[in-house]
């Protein structure tokens, strides 16, 4: 079937767009691909554009974003499956790729007789061959009529049956079942090949089903696969005479050799000219099935590796170059186990980074506990990490489980971990060197298999200088570290995160948002964004909550983004006017105070730290004099 777009959700719920031009527009004006008449939906809202069977979703600057699997994104390749949201629309992007057509097959006659039979298919599940001789006078003789009845059924049982299974596994198996019922085969194999022809794997089972050595005559083998020709009655021994005799025919799929049938008889048994035409009969029946179950492994196993490589699970938004660097990092080091230390300013979503690496690891099914070292006091962090015995200390009335023995087979975060205590940091570094410890008041160690991870704000290279952070214990958890770029180093990410953040809100509050209008966008960009992505989800919590309309204008967003950037923008009287009184009236109580910044905070009635943020967002350290003293 050909690309198309399908809505599954929203005032056009039906309606199939097939993808068949190198460009189709979405949006609300009629002259687009796919017209979708919604106040959200912007005039011209996305594109969906193709360049050699690959499909890509450009968001072409619209109102509320386009979101593709919850995700905002600004272009984005589409794989099979994406659902895309536009305003209240849900659109799901299909693609199948049509298989190569094959040319029929040619089945072999089995001339089992010459006189007129009457062939029909039962109508139970199981479809079987009924022969009739209806017609035939009673002294007509009907040679091998056992035989053909039995090939023939075993011929429809074969041609209903293994389209049905696409595991390669259960696919030869069953297949040499059949071979069973129909030759007096001891054992039988499916032989696979290489590219290069060479014998690569070998399924062999008994008569009785159970699993046989893989040891086939390899000279025979490559006789069949050189003389694209069947063999058959020659001893599987290599030794002429030596040996049960074999039936071995090739497997000849739409393009190539995919490898061949084995069957190996009893001893002094011979297989028969019925036996051969059968076997040649199935074998280009049984190739195709075998080689299109083959290619859905491999292609399974590619998507498998491409989604864990590039599209495995992760909750992080940014489609910038320091955040592709992140996103790639990660890829790379979630399927290992080393310890991982992430640095980063506060807010710049490090424990999203760990959550993607352990959900993309292969400790994705076990527990993530993650434990914030410095919410805990020095005493209850010991207890709360590595758990405690009965009777430890006044109040332990019973055994409790720490979060490092919770965390076993699965993942330990460690968050702000520049803040454990010096004499915790010792017992960690026995856990990451030797994997067990002990429970407090406990004296039998316990062994844990766990992978940590860590994050920590501070620069620990100063804490080590300082004496604060033990540098053992700092070498053993920077094996390999990443440092997450602050907001302000990716600002072209700040469109995507709001609109995420405003769907987020918008959702959660019962609120409707069609998104971010283009001079709140433009407020976001240029704010500098000291606490990062936390402050950014902060102020659009708090537009989705206090705003008066459907769309975030900058009156919604917090006071001090204007502090700094009112001047500098057009039309903006009202702001201009409250920020130079603003500057007038903390430039007379500095003056008053003598140049002491405590002094005239208490004068305007306002904290110092608020009185020193207002003096560098509304930048006038030179107007109240660069010696002001704290």
């Amino acid at each position: 079937m050909d690309p198309r777009l399908v809505v599954v959700s929203g005032a056009k719920k039906g309606t199939i767009t097939p993808l068949d031009t190198l460009e189709v527009t979405i949006g609300r004006d009629a002259d687009n691909g796919l017209c979708l008449n919604e106040a959200a939906v912007s005039r011209q809202h996305c594109a969906i554009r193709s360049d050699r069977g690959i499909y890509k979703i450009t968001d072409l600057n619209s109102r509320n974003g386009t979101f593709v699997n919850g995700i905002p994104v600004m272009e984005k390749i589409l794989q099979h499956g994406n659902t895309i949201r536009l305003g209240g629309t849900i659109l799901l992007f299909l693609t199948e790729e049509d298989g190569d057509e094959s040319e029929t097959n040619q089945f072999r006659h089995l001339e089992a007789s010459s006189l007129p039979l009457t062939a029909r298919l039962s109508r139970s599940s199981s479809p079987t061959l009924i022969l009739s001789t209806e017609g035939l006078g009673l002294d007509a003789e009907l040679p091998n009529l056992g035989i053909m009845v039995r090939d023939l059924s075993a011929l429809l049982k074969i041609s209903g049956h293994i389209n049905t299974i696409s595991d390669v596994e259960l696919l030869q198996r069953d297949f040499l079942e059949l071979m069973f019922e129909v030759t007096p085969a001891a054992r039988a194999a499916i032989v696979l090949t290489s590219e290069i022809d060479e014998v690569e794997t070998v399924t062999s089972f008994y008569r009785n089903g159970t699993k046989a050595a893989e040891e086939v005559n390899r000279q025979l083998i490559n006789r069949v696969l050189w003389e694209h020709a069947h063999i058959v009655n020659e001893p599987e021994a290599t030794e002429v005479g030596d040996g049960p005799l074999v039936l071995c025919a090739p497997l000849s799929g739409l393009k190539k050799t995919v490898g061949a049938i084995y069957l190996v008889g009893a001893p002094r048994v011979r297989f028969e000219e019925n036996h051969v035409n059968f076997i040649n009969t199935v074998a280009g029946i049984f190739a195709v099935a075998l080689q299109n179950a083959i290619h859905l492994t491999a292609l399974a196993n590619e998507n498998t590796r491409l989604r864990r490589e590039i599209f495995w699970q992760h909750s992080l938004i940014g489609e910038s170059a320091a955040m592709s660097k992140v996103l790639q990092f990660i890829g790379r080091v979630a399927p290992g186990d080393s310890t991982i230390l992430i640095r980063g300013e506060s807010g710049t979503g490090k424990e999203l980074v760990a959550r993607a690496i352990h959900s993309n690891s292969k400790r994705k099914d076990n527990p993530l506990v993650a434990i914030n070292c410095a919410a805990i006091t020095e005493s209850l962090l010991e207890s709360d990490l590595f758990g405690h015995e009965r009777g430890a200390f006044t109040g332990a009335t019973a055994l409790k489980q720490g979060r490092l023995e919770v965390a076993n087979t699965g993942t330990l975060f460690l968050d702000e971990i520049g803040e454990m205590p010096l004499s915790l940091q010792a017992k960690l570094l026995r856990v990451l060197q030797n994997r067990e410890f002990e429970r407090v008041g406990g004296t039998r160690p316990l062994k844990v298999d766990v992978r940590f991870l860590a994050a920590t704000n501070r620069n620990l290279e100063e804490a080590m200088n300082a004496g604060s952070f033990r540098p053992d214990l700092f070498y053993r958890l920077n094996v390999v570290s990443v440092t997450l770029p602050p907001l302000r180093e990716h600002r072209e990410d700040i469109p995507l995160l709001a609109m995420y953040f405003a769907a987020a809100y918008s959702e959660k509050c019962k609120r409707p948002i069609e998104g971010v209008s283009p001079e709140a966008r433009s407020l976001l960009m240029k704010y500098h964004w000291p606490g990062n992505v936390r402050e950014l989800e902060n102020a659009i919590e708090r537009a989705v909550v206090l705003g008066v309309s459907n769309t975030i204008v900058p009156e919604d967003l917090p006071e001090h983004l204007f502090e700094s950037q009112a001047e500098s923008r057009t039309g903006s009287n009202y702001h201009n006017a409250i920020n130079t009184l603003k500057k007038q009236l903390i430039v007379q109580a500095v003056e008053r105070s003598g140049g002491k910044i405590t002094d005239a905070a208490k004068l305007l009635g306002v904290h110092p730290k608020y009185l020193h943020r207002l003096i560098r967002n509304l930048n006038i350290r030179k107007l109240i004099g660069g010696d002001a003293q704290a």
